[in-house]
């Protein structure tokens, strides 16, 4: 039987997941919606995750929220926090841990730090960190290339996997080069729902005619704090 989870945008790569009675709060960065605070209340396990420390994926804030969160787990790179000790999970690169109806898969990055696979409730949930095809127009021949490459060799540890719910970036300051990542990403991957993040400059995504995405059962790119939708997973 389908899950229905609840998703929730927060700002720039930060999301809210809400699956029966868990709370999954993803890349928090800013939360001008308010949202967080409300989602807390009731939730029986509530889990944060970071998966790097760059500022607009992390934010020492949540420790605000400690009383409430069961765990909080951190890419490696995550060094200063103000977050109790016994409540962190430090992971580094494709390693994995299993807590009590929870598993967590980390893979490498294309910026700093971790991506993360989670199995929540029989869902698989992928959130891509900064993991992307980052082709920055007018850069030199040798970045791209770096850029390129780099996507690719890590692209190859996800061949033959599947996941329910996948986040992935779409900046619109790669401007015509925004989706060459997640495209590539849908043709190596089974993706059942796609949520875009990272479009700091705020522009509408046109979804390409790939039949990759075309075989997703829905797309989500929001742009207002506070806006949600529901999947099926």
């Amino acid at each position: 039987m389908n899950k229905l989870a609840k998703v929730t945008y927060l700002l720039n790569s930060g999301f809210a997941v809400e699956l029966e009675d868990v709370l999954m709060v993803f890349d928090y960065y800013q939360d001008p919606a308010g949202v967080v605070p409300k989602l807390l209340e009731g939730k029986k396990e509530v889990y944060f995750f970071a998966s790097h420390v760059h500022f607009d994926h992390f934010n020492k804030e949540i420790g605000k929220f400690a009383d409430k969160v069961t765990k909080y787990i951190l890419s490696y790179d995550i060094k200063r926090h103000n977050l109790p000790a016994d409540k962190v999970i430090s992971m580094g690169e494709y390693t994995s841990v299993a807590l009590p109806g929870l598993q967590i898969q980390t893979f490498s990055s294309t910026d700093e730090g971790v991506c993360f696979g989670v199995t929540i409730r029989d869902c698989k949930i992928f959130h891509a960190g900064d993991f992307n095809w980052w082709h920055w127009k007018g850069d030199t021949p040798e970045n791209i290339a770096f850029a390129r490459n780099g996507f690719k060799k890590q692209l190859k540890f996800f061949q033959g996997k599947a996941y329910d719910l996948v986040f992935f970036p779409v900046d619109s300051r790669l401007e015509e080069f925004c989706d060459l990542g997640v495209q590539r990403f849908c043709e190596v991957v089974t993706v059942e729902n796609l949520v875009t993040m990272h479009n700091v400059g705020g522009k509408v995504w046109a979804i390409p005619e790939n039949p990759a995405l075309q075989a997703i059962k829905e797309i989500w790119s929001p742009e207002r704090p506070g806006s949600s939708r529901e999947f099926y997973l």
